[in-house]
C-alpha cells in the first residue's frame, strides 16, 4: 500500500483531525484515511450554474406571481451615418 505525507499542516487542523480521531476511536492516521476514503467516494459533479443554484436556494421559500409586463413592438434602431 502507498503511504503519502503531508507537510505544513496548520496546527489548529491537526489538533481538530486529533479530536475527531478520539472521538471516533481512531489515530489519527486511520482518520485521515477515512476522511480521504469518504471524501473521494462521493460522485464528483458538475458545479451548479447560477441560476440553478439560486432556484435551489430559494424554492423552500415559495413562489410569487408577478404581473404581466405590457410589450410594445421594438422600436428602430439609431442610425449614425450620414
Amino acid at each position: 500500500m502507498a503511504s503519502i505525507t503531508i507537510r505544513n499542516l496548520d496546527e489548529s487542523l491537526k489538533s481538530r483531525l486529533r479530536v475527531q480521531a478520539a472521538v471516533h476511536g481512531r489515530s489519527m492516521e486511520d482518520e485521515a484515511r477515512a476522511i480521504l476514503r469518504s471524501s473521494l467516494s462521493q460522485e464528483s459533479r458538475e458545479p451548479a450554474r447560477l441560476g440553478s443554484a439560486l432556484h435551489k436556494l430559494f424554492k423552500p421559500l415559495g413562489g410569487m406571481d408577478l404581473p404581466e409586463v405590457p410589450r410594445e413592438p421594438m422600436r428602430e434602431p439609431p442610425s449614425f451615418g450620414g
